[in-house]
């Protein structure tokens, strides 16, 4: 068994800490003032070779896969969660397209998106309940308009990542019969009847841009259909299960990472009784709880992003890295807290922004509930 990481993945992960340090970190004041989205990010992220990192090459990504994805999000994740987050989406948002695109849609979108022209995210979820995509209310049916055969939608989707940034939008829609199908269609900007609505004002992932989209009579041409019709749910839950539930994974791995520096760079430097406060008992106690929390991460995560790489069945490895992850990273957010003391809790050190961050780990992408029984299950099989 080798936990080695090759030499092209070891010179990804140098790579994206050098991006999430020199490009990213100078935005995050400005993010956290404004709560807007860095437009520079996108083409930069692009350039860096982030988002075509599981793009087949043939369509302009490098295709180095999930594992080099969950690299990549714990490197920006520990100076960032938020555009860890937003990268996170887009990978979601890409996913269905290279499993179930046409040629056509895959060589008109994979390129721009790899290279950060246009951004991607998919969305599901509507105020009737995230945790059961088949209570949703956005209908389609088949309509000619204009002497050419498409879809109309209609309906209201909430809390979608990327919202007001994406080009790029998977839908899931339903239709109005007693025994719905369910289907996905590419909604691109600038289709009439499609805009964005809302856009949430958070107290953690600030800069991460999350909102309503709005579909009023919105004609999307067949050619948008992604996949066969009625195959919609079936193929967004795969991808919400072995890609959207790794990268909130690969998220809490950068807050894991960024509470343990933030406590250990602290601990060395405060003084208590005429010495550093690491040698204190208590202290190490909880920095060797943030170390375990995060190396179980990382292995859970890993192996996880591994198996998906590999085409083993990893329904049951992502789910334990999700829940694992976002459930120890709210603990080293609180316990980098409790080292800094009452200084945790002022702006003058980033362990508030930690905890701010680290809550909406656990509803997206499934809640550590909907984790358990997903886990229970492959038990039982």
């Amino acid at each position: 068994m080798d936990f080695k990481l090759s030499a092209e993945q070891e010179i990804l992960r140098q790579v994206a800490r050098e991006f999430a340090e020199t490009r990213v970190a100078p935005l995050v004041p400005i993010m956290e003032k404004e709560g807007k989205w860095p437009d520079e990010l996108g083409p930069a992220m692009g350039e860096a070779g982030f988002l075509g990192v599981t793009i087949p090459e043939r369509y302009g990504g490098s295709g180095l896969g999930h594992l080099a994805r969950m690299l990549i999000l714990e490197e920006v994740g520990t100076v960032s969660a938020a555009v860890a987050m937003a990268l996170q989406v887009f990978v979601l948002g890409i996913d269905p397209i290279i499993n179930a695109g046409s040629e056509e849609q895959k060589e008109r979108l994979l390129p721009a998106l790899a290279e950060g022209q246009r951004l991607a995210t998919v969305a599901i979820t509507e105020a009737s309940g995230g945790s059961d995509p088949t209570a949703i209310t956005t209908t389609y049916r088949a309509e000619k308009r204009d002497g050419a055969d498409g879809f109309v939608l209609d309906g209201r989707k909430v809390f979608i990542t990327n919202a007001h940034v994406a080009d790029v939008q998977v839908v899931l829609a339903r239709t109005e019969e007693e025994t719905p199908r369910f289907s996905t269609f590419l909604v691109e900007r600038g289709m009439p009847g499609f805009r964005p609505g809302r856009e949430e004002h958070k107290v953690g992932f600030r800069g991460c841009n999350t909102g309503e989209i709005i579909l009023e009579d919105c004609f999307v041409p067949v050619a948008n259909l992604l996949g066969a019709e009625g195959d919609g749910l079936k193929l967004v839950l795969k991808s919400i299960s072995e890609v959207g539930r790794a990268g909130m994974a690969g998220c809490a791995l950068g807050l894991l990472a960024a509470s343990l520096k933030a406590a250990s760079d602290y601990a060395a430097k405060r003084q208590l009784y005429g010495k550093p406060i690491n040698r204190l008992p208590a202290i190490q106690a909880k920095l060797a709880d943030m170390a375990i929390a995060l190396e179980t991460s990382r292995l859970l995560a890993y192996k996880a992003a591994w198996a998906k790489d590999n085409g083993l069945r990893c329904d049951a490895d992502m789910a334990m890295a999700k829940y694992h992850s976002t459930e120890m990273a709210i603990l080293a957010a609180k316990l980098a807290a409790e080292v800094h003391g009452g200084y945790g809790y002022t702006e003058e050190f980033p362990t508030q922004r930690y905890l701010r961050d680290v809550q909406l780990l656990v509803p997206s992408a499934g809640t550590s509930d909907v984790m358990k029984i997903v886990i229970g299950r492959s038990v039982s099989r």
